[in-house]
């Protein structure tokens, strides 16, 4: 679809999507078929809280496989940058918080691939947003919800 939004990922990710997917319409969709089969045959439909479940069970699933397809056509398989020295989408950046000496590193990802609590963040996040294209040396400063603040990038590593 014209003006559909690309969801950038690492090769990895676009596999494990397809393998997801792969599974969800061969096993998880036959197990689901088989719970319904099951429930219809306690007999009355309009009192078999069975039926309903394994009925809502269903949709949700059909709403997962739908998901999985739509991140999977509009995949954007973000490459490692050629561009040596600088921060790109898969780089392991090692910054210093200017003010308290604190140090983190983070990975830069696409949005698909984001887990702040496992230091990986999306190139679209304010610390990933800020990092893409700088340098080893180079001070940022963060736009953050929290508040501002500054980074020193102390290595990247691609």
């Amino acid at each position: 679809m014209a003006g559909e939004n690309k969801f950038k990922m690492s090769k990895l990710r676009y596999d494990e999507l397809v393998e997801e997917l792969h599974h969800l319409q061969t096993v998880r969709e036959k197990e689901v078929a088989e719970q319904i089969k099951e429930a219809r045959s306690f007999g009355d439909l309009s009192e078999n809280s069975e039926y309903d479940e394994a009925k809502n069970e269903q949709g949700k699933l059909y709403s997962k496989i739908a998901e999985i397809k739509k991140l999977i056509d509009n995949a954007e398989i973000i490459e490692q940058s050629s561009r040596a020295g600088l921060v790109s989408l898969g780089s392991k950046v090692k910054v210093r918080d200017v003010q308290t000496g604190d140090e983190d590193t983070y990975e830069i990802v696409g949005s698909q691939e984001a887990d702040p609590l496992q230091f990986r963040v999306s190139d679209d996040s304010p610390v990933g947003s800020v990092l893409i294209d700088r340098k080893k040396g180079e001070r940022v400063t963060v736009h953050a919800p929290v508040g501002n603040f500054e980074l020193e990038i102390l290595s990247i590593e691609s």
